[in-house]
């Protein structure tokens, strides 16, 4: 889940959406954290077991639910910033 909140959280901030937040490590590190609390863990103890995990997250449903996750975390992180 790690890997995938942080590869959509890159995706996202580096979009027109987001340019005037703040990109500086502790701000990204925040809304990953964030974010991985809101959603349930996948752990994957195999190869076959990570990749229908990843496979499950490519599906437009799961993306987009998670996106909300993330998109919630990044205004939350901006309102209220710890640096």
């Amino acid at each position: 889940m790690e890997e995938i909140v942080e590869t959509f959280v890159d995706i996202l901030m580096s979009g027109p959406e987001y340019q005037t937040f703040c990109k500086c490590k502790k701000c990204r590190v925040d809304v990953i954290a964030l974010s991985l609390n809101g959603l349930p863990p996948q752990y994957a103890t195999t190869e076959e077991n990570r990749k229908m995990i990843f496979t499950s997250f490519n599906e437009a449903g799961m993306r987009k639910w998670v996106n909300k996750r993330i998109i919630n975390s990044i205004h939350l992180v901006s309102k209220y910033p710890k640096h």
